[in-house]
């Protein structure tokens, strides 16, 4: 049977004719939502220790985290290539020659074969854009915008200092560029229910962007969204009512968005809620099983 969705993994395998694999490396940036430019704190859901892996850590070079990442993966795929991966807090949050020197280490390990760059719709000034155009032209580029809601009272609510207004600016900005674009969305968010999340699925799929990340809401230790849900209950998906979500959202995104996860696995000493028991793997199985049992696809409803 047909993937039911554009997935990720066969994408990139279109685009290179070698295993590419993403390693995350930690430039040491800030955010403008932590150091006190825009707010202190940063937004109530976050901790980046939910997603680095151990050798990702700001006190190693760039080149020490690539070699340590390829040493990992390189046990079971020694002929991999690679993406470096800038992914902890905002990764354009820097003077461009700066952003220069860190990429470019990056670029000059021989395994690297391109770059993403997760960062925010708020950190993209016309200097930094020109300069990941130019880095566009001689190599492979994503892109990744934290945009998270499509909903501006929802994005206040979190305290996550831009509006829905700023990151459509910014995705619009990137895709003129000729960057591939990739956006970040977390799916449960306090206050925002079934109808609105689909409502929102229909505003994303209108703008020009390429990749697409999804994932539950996960309640972390710590965070100041702990504290609000050990203060005040809200409701978070189980992980049959989250799979029939994916079942409505899926069909009314377009065809073409790659569709790069579904899922968020935060470390279990970490995790306060949710706690699902399911791996990556585990969990897209049950979805594709859902999907192909119901005839559900990507862009059906479409209009």
């Amino acid at each position: 049977m047909q993937q039911a969705y554009n997935d990720f993994g066969a994408w990139i395998r279109r685009r290179f004719p070698f295993r590419v694999q993403k390693i995350s490396v930690d430039a040491g940036f800030s955010c403008p939502n932590r150091d006190g430019k825009i707010s202190r704190g940063g937004c109530t859901f976050c901790d980046n220790h939910t997603f680095n892996p151990s050798y990702c850590n700001s006190c190693k070079s760039i080149t020490e985290q690539l070699g340590e990442g390829k040493a990992f993966f390189a046990r079971k795929y020694p002929d991999m290539k690679y993406l470096a991966y800038f992914q902890a807090y905002s990764n354009t949050y820097a003077p461009v020659p700066r952003l220069k020197q860190l990429y470019e280490e990056a670029l000059s390990d021989e395994d690297v074969v391109g770059i993403v760059i997760g960062t925010r719709p708020d950190c993209l000034s016309p200097e930094i854009l020109d300069y990941l155009e130019e880095l566009n032209r001689r190599t492979f580029v994503i892109v990744e915008l934290g945009v998270e809601s499509a909903n501006d009272e929802t994005l206040l609510l979190v305290n996550r200092g831009h509006t829905f207004a700023d990151s459509v600016n910014a995705i619009e900005a990137v895709h003129r560029r000729g960057i591939l674009v990739g956006v970040h969305i977390i799916l449960g968010l306090p206050g925002e229910d079934r109808e609105e999340i689909l409502r929102q699925a229909s505003v994303i799929s209108s703008l020009p962007l390429d990749i697409l990340k999804l994932h539950q809401l996960q309640i972390i230790k710590g965070t100041c969204m702990a504290r609000q849900y050990s203060e005040a209950p809200f409701h978070l998906f189980s992980v049959e009512e989250y799979i029939e979500l994916i079942g409505e959202y899926l069909p009314l995104l377009r065809k073409d968005i790659v569709l790069e996860r579904f899922l968020s696995q935060s470390p279990g000493e970490m995790l306060l809620a949710p706690k699902w028991g399911l791996k990556n793997h585990e969990f897209v199985h049950l979805l594709n099983k859902y999907l192909e049992k119901n005839n559900i696809c990507q862009g059906s409803k479409v209009v």
